[in-house]
């Protein structure tokens, strides 16, 4: 049995269609499990990183956890929801078989390097999951800018043509979710890739800007991009919630640097095959729009 967090997620979701779909018993773990919709041979099990004691039914007898947090850098003094999934995941203990626990964790691109809050961050919530002392059988995912990060523009495209774009002309090369997924399943299901770090990326380095157009052409409409101000952008993450310190980070992270646009061959590597397009994303979701 492999346990899915964050299973309605971009990731999550991918993941569990895909292990559902090879046959793999998968179980989903939701704050809604009466109304998330998942396949039909995957088990959907309640449980939430802010409350740990929902969580050890949803971690009980697993081969595999992938385990993933949505808790925004900085709500907290620590990574509380990735410590409350590790801790329980060490609960559960090893797999029924007597093996070590095979653990996926999905972090971001470079992890804990550097010394800012979102470095201090994801340094605290990688080494949950590599503490030597709970034996897990690790694999960490460390990828940059999501392609289902336009999602975002949805609801701006049910308006109109226009979208507001903050960052409009700063190129990443985005990686599909469906290839993070891919990655998953064979270190969930194979072991092959127990204590990898993969850095990875999409095969292209695009801008907002240049995704905008081709998700226009998959559409069959005109879009225009409306940049967004590094002040207003600024002002945004601070009405989301992000402490000063942490948009501050952001900020230095996205204008001052690169990091991110630089295409990366690990996915291609791993797979056997080339990392989706941002074109195969966009027709594969065009209907979200």
């Amino acid at each position: 049995m492999i346990l899915v967090t964050g299973a309605t997620g971009h990731v999550g979701g991918e993941l569990v269609r895909r292990l559902a779909a090879a046959g793999v018993p998968v179980r989903a773990m939701t704050r809604r499990p009466a109304q998330a919709r998942f396949p039909a041979n995957a088990e959907a099990v309640y449980g939430d990183a802010a409350d740990p004691a929902s969580l050890d039914a949803a971690f009980a007898g697993v081969d595999g956890v992938f385990l993933m947090s949505a808790q925004a850098v900085g709500t907290a003094p620590e990574p509380t929801h990735d410590l409350a999934l590790a801790a329980a995941a060490a609960r559960a203990g090893g797999t029924p078989s007597g093996e070590a626990l095979r653990v996926v964790k999905l972090s971001t691109l470079d992890g804990g390097t550097g010394d800012d809050p979102i470095a201090r961050w994801q340094r605290a919530a990688e080494a949950a999951v590599t503490d030597p002392a709970r034996g897990f059988a690790w694999t960490l995912l460390r990828p940059g800018r999501f392609m289902s990060n336009a999602l975002q523009w949805a609801g701006q495209l049910r308006a109109g043509d226009e979208v507001a774009v903050p960052f409009a002309d700063r190129p990443a090369a985005s990686i599909d979710p469906a290839d993070l997924a891919e990655i998953a399943a064979l270190a969930l299901t194979t072991g092959e890739h127990a204590g990898a770090v993969h850095e990875l990326s999409g095969p292209q380095s695009l801008t907002p800007v240049a995704e905008l157009a081709i998700l226009g052409e998959v559409l069959g409409r005109d879009l225009r991009a409306r940049p967004v101000p590094a002040d207003a952008a600024r002002a945004g993450m601070s009405r989301y919630g992000f402490p000063p310190e942490v948009v501050d980070a952001i900020m230095r992270r996205t204008l001052d640097g690169d990091r991110g646009s630089e295409v990366l061959p690990t996915v291609e590597k791993v797979l056997g095959r080339p990392a989706r397009t941002f074109t195969q994303w966009a027709r594969a979701h065009r209907e979200e729009f």
